[in-house]
């Protein structure tokens, strides 16, 4: 089934890919894009730990080269060092690992979904350890080196991880859809959500405002307690430099939460754009794992919907003819019906018992199959359909059950158009036609549990007789006298009347009328 076109982006960005490129790719893809986001995120959250401990939070100076040396120049490089190959390298390989049945192309089990959709969390988690545990030894080194420095080196430390925690787990959910969506492809989002849009928007507030207002009122306090060691112009400094970290790392997080909260909505947005230009086959990658991934699962639900309704619709045509389908779609269904000035013919197959006996049934069924073709093709062009098939014949109807301007002539020049085309396309057999017009009753007739739409009237049995009567004709084609006169004139002028007869099982006189072209 089609995706999306490459230019919408099935997976919200095209840094994702395609859904179909090759496992290969996907495999450097997703690493590339996880190593570069962990990187990044651990690169801001150093920023933010320098800017903080320099300039911003009052207390001792903890860069001071000749009290705090040893810690700067080996704790910190080794234990940086560590992390990184701890939290991007390993953590990394390890999610490239637990991926590894999207990367192989293959169905993931139940635990690899569940796997696959709270691996970004679990990458955080990596994060969230190994910043706790830099927050641990390092705030105990300084404090034995001085203890009025704990508070100041205990609260940078944590703002930056909480900074590069919220990072990392918003940047690995992007770098992941494209296993997600292979998760979520095998298996209904619903039971298998990992968070939602509120945690996401939680973790937004928790980066964006919680932490650098949390800052701030930790130096108010810190300034009263200790009002002698903060002056006024580190007070503003403070406040300056935490308002700008808000704005910047707010606008970044806000950005963020918003293209992975509009991906999903813009993807289904363009899917209901290709559905009402009536392309039903279309279908869009489910990827996100919260309350969105449900409306991209319930919008391919709804698309398989309308495909399938749209496949009965046409079954339906099929069987009862697209004016009858339409009426039924569009209006309650009841026996019964309503009296209509139509117009009918009745073509019947000549010699069809002959050539069922002398021909093979299946080259039989062929013959009918290329001779009907003929009669519902000038039907449906002459505004009519084709209200039965009994065995090698048919009734059309013109005028019934839509109006159509001149039913008469509608049926008159479908009749002569037929007759012409079945002699050059299917030589092998002839046809009668009988033609009548007057006034029937169209409805459902049957029962509740089982009807179908017909007309019945005059006209319908007085077609059949003149289709029996027009086997022995010139032409074999007949209509009666009061359908040419109801014709318009471009079309009366092809015909010309003849004898009066009285037709089998009626008791007034029919004027015959044949094709004179």
């Amino acid at each position: 089934m089609p995706q999306l076109t490459r230019s919408a982006a099935p997976l919200g960005s095209h840094l994702l890919g395609d859904t179909t490129e090759s496992p290969r790719r996907r495999r450097i893809r997703v690493q590339l894009l996880l190593t570069t986001f962990l990187l990044g995120s651990n690169l801001i959250g150093a920023i933010i730990v320098g800017a903080l401990v320099s300039v911003v939070v009052p207390g001792p100076n903890v860069l001071d080269v000749e009290k705090y040396w040893w810690v700067n120049f080996i704790v910190v490089p080794v234990y940086v060092s560590l992390a990184f190959i701890v939290g991007v390298l390993v953590g990394t390989t390890r999610a490239v690992r637990a991926l590894r049945w999207a990367i192989e192309d293959r169905h993931p089990t139940r635990h690899e979904q569940v796997t696959t959709l709270s691996m970004p969390w679990q990458l955080t988690k990596l994060q969230i350890v190994l910043w706790t545990g830099g927050l641990v030894l390092i705030t105990t080194i300084d404090g034995m080196i001085d203890p009025e420095a704990i508070p100041k080196v205990a609260f940078t430390i944590g703002a930056g991880g909480t900074v590069v925690c919220a990072f990392s787990y918003l940047l690995s959910e992007f770098a992941l859809r494209p296993a997600a969506a292979r998760a979520l492809e095998a298996g209904d989002p619903r039971r298998i959500r990992i968070a939602g849009v509120m945690g996401r928007s939680i973790l937004s507030w928790l980066l964006g405002t919680g932490v650098p207002v949390a800052g701030l009122m930790i130096i108010a306090i810190f300034s009263f307690i200790r009002p002698y060691r903060t002056g006024s112009t580190q007070l503003a400094v403070a406040i300056l430099a935490l308002g700008a970290i808000t704005l910047v790392f707010g606008l970044l997080l806000t950005l963020l939460g918003g293209i992975a909260t509009t991906a999903p909505i813009r993807n289904v947005r363009l899917g209901m754009a290709e559905v009402e230009r009536g392309n039903t086959e279309v279908k869009v990658a489910v990827y996100d794992g919260t309350e969105l991934g449900e409306l991209q699962s319930g919008f391919n639900r709804m698309a398989d919907g309308i495909r399938e309704r749209e496949k009965i619709r046409d079954l339906f045509g099929r069987h009862v003819g697209q004016e009858v389908a339409e009426a039924a779609l569009n209006k309650t269904s009841e026996l019964g019906g309503e009296e209509r000035d139509i117009a009918v013919f009745f073509i019947d197959l000549v010699g069809s018992t002959e050539i069922a006996s002398s021909q093979p049934p299946t080259e039989v069924v062929a013959l009918l199959n290329r001779f009907f073709a003929v009669v519902v093709d000038e039907v449906d062009q002459h505004g009519g359909f084709i209200n039965k098939f009994e065995g090698d014949a048919a009734l059309a109807i013109f005028g019934a059950p839509g109006d159509i301007e001149d039913h008469c002539g509608c049926a008159l020049a479908a009749a002569r158009k037929i007759s012409s085309r079945l002699v050059d396309e299917v030589p092998e057999c002839s046809a009668a036609v009988g033609v009548a017009s007057g006034r029937a009753v169209a409805g459902n007739v049957g029962a509740k549990s089982r009807f179908e739409y017909t007309v019945i009237g005059d006209p319908v049995n007085e077609a059949a007789r003149l289709s029996d009567l027009a086997k022995n004709a010139p032409g074999a084609i007949l209509a009666s006298k009061v359908t040419v006169d109801g014709a318009n004139r471009s079309e009366a002028g092809h015909w010309e009347f003849g004898e009066s007869v009285t037709l089998r099982g009626r008791s007034a006189e029919t004027v015959l009328a044949h094709p004179t072209t």
